[in-house]
């Protein structure tokens, strides 16, 4: 029961933080059901809360969608994870948290990267890599967030098609795990638990976004990909070190 109501509370927490911050609350989500799930079950079931929290957002925040990047996305993200399912259990997971490190820190402070408003094309490509790292690591989030920032003209239309993307990778993710044979059955409770909060997680995080300057949030959002990034290059070096 006090592993149940951390986890569910955790997915309010987690769902408010990257509906008013953008990013954020799936890093909170991951390592606090990583104290109370036993390992294989883990990136399976955070897809799962972080689908739910993704869908809310994006179900609220429509309008603000930048559909023209989706489909590519969406082709790329199956391309990306019908490889790393095949793989799963094969590539070292420290070195793809150091490069998907480097990436987050270029793509966030690199002045170039900012104002080229990558195309359709680049979130194929975004898709295919991202879909398959995230079959190794569970949070692409950092990895899309940069390319949201850098085609959303404002911080709704950035967040909502953040939302919308992880959205369509989650789906894919969950089918793959589905194919290679993981069990969502006996987490349903907790699974139910968690989206439900986590929805009430991402209405009161929308309120607070939309009282929150533009500018702010954009400093914000980078000082938040800065820590996430130095939080995956020391899990990078704890895997590779031990």
């Amino acid at each position: 029961m006090i592993g149940f109501l951390t986890l569910t509370g955790v997915a309010f927490l987690g769902s408010f933080v990257t509906a008013a911050l953008g990013l954020g609350g799936g890093v909170l989500v991951l390592a606090t059901m990583a104290v109370f799930l036993p390992p294989l079950a883990l990136i399976p079931l955070h897809g799962v809360v972080q689908l739910g929290s993704n869908v809310g957002r994006t179900a609220l925040m429509t309008r603000h969608v930048i559909l023209r990047v989706l489909p590519h996305f969406a082709v790329g993200t199956v391309a990306g994870s019908a490889i790393g399912a095949n793989m799963f259990v094969a590539l070292p997971v420290g070195v793809l948290q150091m490069a998907l490190a480097v990436f987050v820190l270029y793509a966030t402070w690199a002045q170039r990267f900012k104002v080229s408003k990558p195309g359709p094309v680049k979130f194929g490509i975004l898709g295919l890599v991202s879909g398959f790292v995230t079959m190794f690591v569970g949070g692409s989030g950092p990895l899309i967030a940069p390319f949201a920032n850098a085609v959303g003209a404002d911080k709704q239309k950035v967040v909502a098609t953040h939302a919308a993307l992880m959205s369509m990778q989650h789906i894919v993710k969950l089918t793959a795990f589905g194919i290679i044979g993981f069990a969502f059955g006996p987490y349903i409770p907790f699974l139910v638990g968690a989206l439900a909060l986590g929805f009430a997680g991402t209405w009161a995080g929308r309120q607070v976004l939309n009282r929150l300057p533009e500018r702010s949030f954009r400093i914000g959002l980078q000082i938040i990909l800065t820590l996430l990034a130095v939080r995956l290059v020391y899990a990078a070096a704890q895997s590779l070190l031990a």
